[in-house]
């Protein structure tokens, strides 16, 4: 008893201070990705960056370069490729979005540290107020290569500690507030899925987590793979990257449930 005293004064106090102070984040960590409109020249022809992206996540609309978060997998390879280092990813960690149009970046005038509005409104339903008090969610691992997994389930570690937010995981959909899933959902699952959500009771959230869940990521396209969540169920809220860092999940989830974050 006396040596269980003693490590837990020696570990002292672990979880982070968010949402109360900035998270700490890594020197290698790649968060929103931002176009420079005075040194962008896609309109004038160059698609450098368009070239390399493994899943088509750059697009030229209306002629102007757009970068779908939905889509990237953040590897970097565009802003390597730019020659003129209009494309760089930023620090900036709250990444989504309530909207799938909200996932788009666009080229800005502004510089990569400026703020930018969040994309996440609080869920426009009666039941706020409760959700933001309990809100319990039903993983759906559909065919995910485990590393989404791996960051939403961190979470729940003494580090982050998801349930002072009032936030848990639970075994049964028939418990549950909603689903999130990650994975592209191809076609062996989407039946499960479909069958896990309508045992869901109302107002039945769906939160898509990772490229892969959000678009197909890097799978989309295949015959046997799906294109994500979007094409089966709707989805309220939208938390790229692959996998999405632990605090751009929770940052989502509790700017969707209307609670005060930095």
């Amino acid at each position: 008893m006396l040596q269980t005293i003693a490590e837990r004064l020696r570990q002292q106090y672990r979880t982070v201070p968010y949402p109360s102070a900035h998270p700490v984040l890594s020197e290698r960590f790649m968060g929103r990705p931002h176009i420079n409109a005075h040194t962008c020249t896609a309109n004038a022809g160059c698609t450098a960056c368009m070239e390399v992206c493994p899943t088509q996540a750059l697009a030229l609309q209306e002629g102007t370069l757009g970068l779908d978060m939905g889509r990237c997998t953040f590897c970097g390879k565009c802003a390597k490729a730019c020659p003129q280092s209009a494309l760089t990813f930023t620090k900036e960690y709250r990444l989504a979005s309530s909207t799938r149009q909200g996932l788009w970046v666009f080229p800005s005038p502004e510089p990569a540290d400026a703020p930018v509005p969040s994309q996440v409104q609080p869920f426009d339903h009666p039941m706020l107020p409760s959700l933001r008090r309990s809100c319990r969610l039903r993983e759906v691992s559909a065919a995910g290569c485990n590393a989404c997994e791996a960051d939403c389930n961190v979470l729940g570690t003494i580090v982050f500690d998801l349930p002072r937010f009032g936030i848990d995981y639970v075994a049964s959909p028939r418990h549950a507030d909603g689903l999130l899933i990650t994975g592209p959902l191809p076609r062996n699952m989407q039946l499960a899925t479909q069958k896990c959500y309508t045992a869901v009771t109302p107002p039945k959230l769906v939160m898509a987590v990772g490229a892969c869940a959000i678009s197909g990521g890097l799978f989309s396209g295949l015959e046997a793979e799906g294109e994500g969540a979007p094409a089966h169920l709707t989805v309220n809220l939208f938390i790229p990257g692959c996998p999405p860092h632990p605090y751009t999940i929770l940052d989502g989830m509790l700017r969707f449930l209307g609670k005060q974050v930095p």
